[in-house]
């Protein structure tokens, strides 16, 4: 299967697409760990998209897109992939178009997961990382053992800039002004399909695994 996972930061997409990447082996491509990596080795990609993520911003089109295509050229995304925070504009979504018809393939569905908003910055601005083993944390729903300090490698825990609750909301804006115009890109191409993200994780994946193609696959 092809599937695009599209929401506002927040909404558990990547939860979900993690679990279904898993049950259906197909690579779950996420563009934002793949800047993160690049924050992190400080390469001249990194750099440029730090810039853009500390205010919110949405990393350039064209950084993107390059980054999107030489991971679906790879051999382990040929028989079907999971794309996680991208297309995040209608541009992106055309580029991913026209790459996939070029090879014969379309998108099969998108997921467009939905969250109140006062639940999204309630989730990212609780969020706390791991800078030493990139875990993540939450100090109301899934707290570390000792206050400030990752379960899994002891390094101190900290709160990502993106996740400071001031730079949530512009995310938030952003995503609304930029990125919700990919609804109805989607939706006039009859592949669209709302999905709650609202609840339980094991109760959001039972939607999921009903929306999708394949679902009853192993």
């Amino acid at each position: 299967m092809r599937v695009v996972f599209l929401g506002a930061p927040g909404v558990g997409k990547g939860t979900q697409a993690e679990r279904v990447a898993a049950q259906f082996h197909h690579p779950k491509i996420s563009t934002g760990d793949i800047l993160r990596e690049a924050v992190r080795n400080k390469t001249a990609l990194g750099l440029e998209a730090k810039a853009c993520m500390d205010q919110g911003k949405l990393v350039p089109d064209a950084v993107v897109v390059g980054i999107v295509k030489a991971k679906l050229a790879e051999p382990s995304c040929a028989e079907g992939f999971l794309l996680d925070g991208f297309p995040r504009t209608v541009t992106q979504a055309e580029e991913l178009t026209g790459l996939l018809e070029s090879k014969g393939q379309r998108l099969d569905r998108v997921l467009n997961f939905t969250v109140p908003r006062a639940e999204v910055v309630r989730r990212l601005s609780g969020r706390r990382s791991c800078p030493k083993c990139q875990a993540v944390f939450h100090v109301d729903s899934a707290p570390p053992k000792r206050d400030g300090v990752c379960d899994r490698c002891g390094a101190g825990l900290i709160q990502r800039a993106d996740d400071q609750k001031e730079t949530v909301d512009a995310r938030l804006s952003v995503y609304e002004e930029q990125t919700a115009p990919l609804i109805a890109y989607y939706r006039q191409r009859g592949i669209l399909s709302e999905l709650d993200g609202s609840g339980p994780i094991e109760e959001v994946y039972r939607r999921v695994l009903h929306l999708l193609p394949e679902r009853g696959a192993a």
